[in-house]
């Protein structure tokens, strides 16, 4: 049993010894390493490393593509006793210098094969198990900051003692197994990443890594053939509008490889039609919540008790109440020891061994949570209504013509949207109609404007009056991580939204 997730690569090469623990792709071939290899090269990372410098608890930067070299480098940095500090890739300069800047780092490392190599100078062997057993479960292991959806990203401190709960968690409820096949193309400066990764060295599974080219998912998924796959809800969605044309169930399940025993999604709202699909063609997806705070999991959903359209149940150990105001409370080892070098921040979200998490829920008499919005979403008309915009914009992205959609209307007579297009459905079908293949233009025209009005009209017929859209706006391109409008898990900066298109919202109420 590890002490703390330092031991995790050496206890994984004692018990799974010459089994798979990392697949990847070289070439036109995918290559495995052994869990026996895999601590060999972490050992000498570690010990590059204590050569380079790098001194008990110094915080070290990751700052990659998700890849095998990137999980070699993590391991090496928490075996020679440091933190690992995930870094996206796709973040700005100004965030990635905050984040250096803020943690103290003493190194940024890029995760790549000269990178391992260069490191991998071994030795210091009895200065790293000094330094091994040293460590303190307690002690921060990774600091992941937040995507900052609002002002700048804040370090979570994530304990040895939170990562190993978690893995506790996931053996008990057989998310991960050592018969497992895990596909990980969710990127590793993301805690629900982190989880995957660590549960299954923990588990013994193997962990198969995405090349790096979206486009190339799903042959990649026919050729891992994984029995476990974690995503993100967006691709489960692209999926969904892919396939659903389908009937044959064969077929579908076929798209991921044909093996495949559990999806898990999760880090934001999932459509309840896309569960249920898959549901129907045999492909098991069920939801989980967590946030960066509870490193990454706090309820949990199993194909044995699941409920579509929850979030599941309070993970075991985990304890979650709801405030007077519907907030939802959590305690538990899985709760962050506090926000790095903000004491203020810390004291505001954790209240007597309760972490407020800013989501809003309900629970059910069988315990299953269902999360109804966050509380600095919700919209308050100028008439005094509460709205919740997650409803409404989950029924509208459940359209194969529409790729976002964001409700407004804070302090405004009435709720407006802006739609964005999917490029990959409208696009063809604007070339079979003989209509325009500009997204620009088919944004303006009528024919795309009625089909649209009509999806806004549907999903108006779900929601309370007051929650109804009046009017939309179909914007000439679809929300990017390069504007800065989605976080790196492809959820909205609602604010940044509201400032880039600011003057499309104004045109929106100018008859109001």
């Amino acid at each position: 049993m590890s002490r703390t997730v330092a031991d995790l690569p050496f206890d994984g090469a004692r018990r799974y010894g010459a089994l798979p623990a990392l697949r990847y792709k070289r070439g036109d071939s995918w290559q495995d390493q052994s869990f026996a290899d895999l601590a060999g090269t972490v050992r000498a990372i570690a010990g590059g490393l204590v050569e380079t410098g790098v001194s008990p608890g110094d915080r070290v930067c990751v700052l990659g593509e998700t890849s095998p070299e990137w999980t070699q480098i993590g391991l090496g940095v928490i075996a020679a006793g440091a933190v690992v500090v995930p870094v996206y890739p796709t973040s700005s300069v100004l965030e990635r210098e905050w984040i250096v800047s803020n943690s103290g780092a003493k190194a940024v490392l890029e995760p790549s094969p000269s990178t391992v190599e260069r490191l991998a100078t071994g030795g210091w062997t009895g200065e790293l198990e000094r330094r091994r057993a040293a460590i303190d479960p307690d002690d921060p292991c990774v600091i992941i900051y937040t995507s900052g959806t609002t002002g700048p990203p804040k370090g979570c401190v994530l304990t040895h003692r939170n990562w190993l709960a978690l893995c506790h968690i996931t053996e008990e409820l057989s998310y991960v197994t050592a018969d497992d096949v895990v596909y990980l193309f969710l990127p590793l400066a993301h805690v629900f990443a982190q989880l995957v990764q660590f549960g299954a060295l923990y588990s013994g599974a193997t962990l198969a890594y995405f090349g790096g080219d979206l486009r190339r998912v799903v042959a990649e998924l026919a050729e891992v053939r994984p029995t476990f796959l974690p995503s993100v809800p967006r691709i489960f969605e692209k999926l969904h509008t892919a396939l659903a044309g389908r009937v044959d169930a064969a077929t579908v399940r076929g798209a991921f490889g044909g093996r495949l025993r559990l999806a898990l999604s999760g880090a934001a709202p999932i459509s309840l039609a896309v569960l249920e699909y898959f549901h129907a063609v045999g492909v098991p997806v069920v939801e989980g919540y967590g946030m960066t705070e509870t490193t990454g999991c706090g309820t949990v959903s199993t194909l044995d008790r699941h409920r579509l359209g929850t979030v599941g149940v309070a993970a075991p150990g985990v304890s979650i109440r709801l405030a007077e105001d519907g907030e939802i409370l959590m305690a538990g080892p899985n709760v962050f020891a506090g926000y790095w070098q903000d004491p203020e921040a810390t004291r505001e979200s954790l209240v007597d061994g309760w972490l407020h998490t800013g989501d809003l829920g309900t629970i059910d008499e069988d315990g299953f949570i269902t999360i109804t919005g966050r509380k600095k979403d919700i919209i308050i008309t100028a008439g005094g209504k509460n709205v919740a915009p997650a409803e409404l914009e989950n029924q509208l992205r459940q359209s194969r013509w529409i790729s976002q959609a964001l409700v407004y209307g804070d302090r405004r007579p009435y709720p407006v949207v802006l739609l964005t297009l999917d490029a990959d459905e409208i696009v063809p079908w604007a070339r079979d109609h003989g209509l325009p293949t500009d997204l620009a233009a088919l944004a303006a025209h009528p024919q795309v404007r009625d089909r649209l009005q009509a999806l806004v009209d549907a999903a108006n017929e779900r929601v309370s009056r007051p929650a109804r859209i009046k009017r939309f706006a179909i914007l000439e391109r679809d929300f990017t991580l390069e504007a800065g409008e989605l976080t790196p898990t492809l959820k909205l900066k609602r604010a940044v939204v509201h400032a880039n298109h600011a003057t499309v919202i104004e045109e929106l109420y100018g008859s109001a």
